[in-house]
């Protein structure tokens, strides 16, 4: 009779105890690091200085991932700084073309399709140090050499996680080495208006951006196919920035979409940056963007 109770109790025993480790071994609530993260982010540095951008010169692909890793392995996920990517961004960085840059907003599937990988514009994510980590996740773990596959930190319960500090220093990089005409692309659809406070542009680039260095601001708002029309030229959010921006000294111009356009077809979606996203792919704002870019 004991033994025949000994081998369910046992049984139970060790359900219990797996169950137990599995929610203790997922620490954080965002998504742990993408699996094969260093073949990764060197295969898309070559991939950059042999295929996308060639002009940038000859770069350690190696070395900018020693570089990119030693910025938040061994330590607390929730204590990285941007400055800690430092020797990253320094290894990384290239001239961004005037009249190029392209910042955005809630909209970075159009952005990427519209950029076209630097050969129309030259967003953030078409510079090496944003296209090697684009859509990517990973974070560290203190006193250990490892990265955590399991789970990473959200913004929600740490700003200072890996992901974040990462994009924070590369939108300061990427602002302070714009110039000509700056282009801004924002999404007059987004749930709290097109230009997010906090947001990236709103507090990493705007502050780095060298007025010297610029000639003109043009922002463009768009919305999603089908969506509502909240926000647009000269009303609610987007007055706020052609005011900040004006106060700055900048001259500043800003279009809305053409309604006309035809119907957009939508996608998967994935997050970046630390920003918000919606589900707009570049198909039918082609006429109102192509109209507007090439008078720059």
């Amino acid at each position: 009779m004991m033994m025949s109770l000994f081998f369910p109790l046992l049984f139970f025993s060790v359900l219990c105890i797996n169950s137990f480790s599995g929610v203790q071994g997922k620490k954080w609530k965002g998504e742990g690091t993408t699996q094969n993260l260093e073949s990764i982010v060197i295969g898309r540095c070559y991939d950059y200085i042999r295929i996308v951008n060639p002009a940038v010169g000859e770069k350690n692909c190696s070395q900018i991932w020693e570089a990119f890793k030693n910025a938040f392995i061994n330590k607390d996920p929730c204590s990285i700084l941007p400055e800690d990517y430092e020797l990253f961004i320094n290894l990384t960085l290239h001239m961004i073309p005037p009249n190029k840059s392209l910042f955005w907003e809630n909209n970075q599937l159009l952005v990427n399709s519209f950029a076209d990988r630097g050969r129309r514009f030259m967003s953030l994510g078409d510079t090496l140090f944003g296209f090697v980590a684009d859509f990517l996740y990973w974070c560290g773990q203190a006193d250990s050499p490892g990265l955590d596959y399991e789970s990473c930190p959200t913004t929600v319960e740490c700003e200072n996680n890996a992901v974040e500090s990462f994009w924070r220093m590369a939108s300061i990089t990427y602002a302070h080495h714009s110039s000509g005409v700056i282009h801004v692309l924002l999404n007059g659809s987004a749930d709290g208006g097109a230009y997010p406070q906090p947001g990236f542009f709103a507090d990493y680039e705007i502050p780095n951006l060298q007025r010297g260095k610029i000639s003109q601001i043009v922002i463009w708002v768009v919305d999603d196919i089908e969506g509502p029309d909240i926000d647009s030229c000269g009303a609610h959010t987007v007055k706020t920035l052609e005011t900040r921006l004006k106060t700055l000294g900048y001259d500043v111009t800003c279009t809305d979409n053409n309604k006309s356009a035809p119907a957009a077809q939508r996608g998967p979606i994935s997050s970046d940056r630390g920003g918000s996203w919606n589900k707009l792919m570049f198909v039918s704002f082609a006429s109102f963007l192509f109209r507007f870019a090439s008078v720059f």
